[in-house]
């Protein structure tokens, strides 16, 4: 068996900042797996790749699936497992594109597990991409945790009492898969005093991208920036250098 599989995180974020790795398996397929919503007129994984030199031609566009049902969910993997199994084993190299890093909150998971289950000998391997997160946290200057501070990465709760006790008990939170509930959480960001800590990034390196480094002013059309949509909360202000020396010497009478 010559042929294999390569699993990779393309974009989101600003054109460049695919890994020379990915590129180079990119160059190599033989066929490439781009995943699309069945709700979207293109694969918004494949967006993330426009200019780069690829051969485009053996692009085959598949069906993104991931409606809470896990049967079908499971199914569907299992099914384009054996379809990418048979293509390895007739000596193919075969790509599956997914956006952000490729096992954080990807779909990929779900289907690198079926090749193991379905195809234990093919030749797998998995190259990480740039978070969505990374990406935002560049683009605003937000820190992701300075010295012991405690960041949570968590998908939108849809309960926000319990997002609430998420954001009091971490100094950063990291809100991803926030869609719909956008509006009710910038109430609870606005209600806990904190906007001014915050950050948003929505559609990163795509059309119609946002990009607000601080949430204090509000949120144009919120309703609308909930899908492909990162939030950045901090509790209070960062720590910079020297301010917790400073308020230790100050906690203990020195001057």
């Amino acid at each position: 068996m010559s042929g294999g599989f390569t699993g990779l995180g393309v974009g989101p974020g600003p054109e460049g900042l695919l890994p020379v790795a990915a590129l180079r398996a990119l160059q190599a397929a033989d066929v490439i797996y781009a995943p699309r919503s069945r709700v979207s007129d293109s694969s918004v994984a494949l967006d993330a790749l426009r200019g780069l030199d690829f051969p485009q031609d053996r692009v085959q566009e598949v069906e993104f699936l991931m409606d809470g049902d896990d049967a079908r969910i499971g199914g569907h993997y299992a099914a384009l497992a054996r379809e990418i199994a048979a293509r390895g084993r007739a000596g193919e190299q075969v790509v599956y594109l997914t956006i952000g890093d490729a096992m954080t909150y990807s779909t990929l998971g779900y289907l690198v597990a079926a090749l193991r289950t379905e195809a234990p000998d093919l030749p797998t391997r998995v190259l990480p991409g740039v978070t969505s997160y990374a990406t935002a946290a560049a683009l605003t200057g937000f820190s992701l945790g300075e010295g012991k501070e405690r960041v949570l990465i968590l998908p939108c709760p849809d309960d926000l009492e319990a997002l609430r006790a998420d954001l009091l008990s971490h100094d950063v939170t990291v809100l991803m898969k926030v869609g719909r509930r956008l509006p009710g959480v910038l109430a609870l960001l606005d209600d806990l005093g904190i906007t001014q800590h915050c950050a948003l990034a929505h559609r990163l390196g795509l059309g119609g991208e946002v990009v607000l480094p601080s949430l204090s002013a509000g949120v144009p059309d919120a309703a609308k920036l909930g899908y492909l949509s990162v939030l950045l909360i901090r509790r209070g202000p960062p720590q910079r250098f020297g301010t917790r020396d400073a308020e230790a010497d100050a906690s203990h009478g020195a001057p």
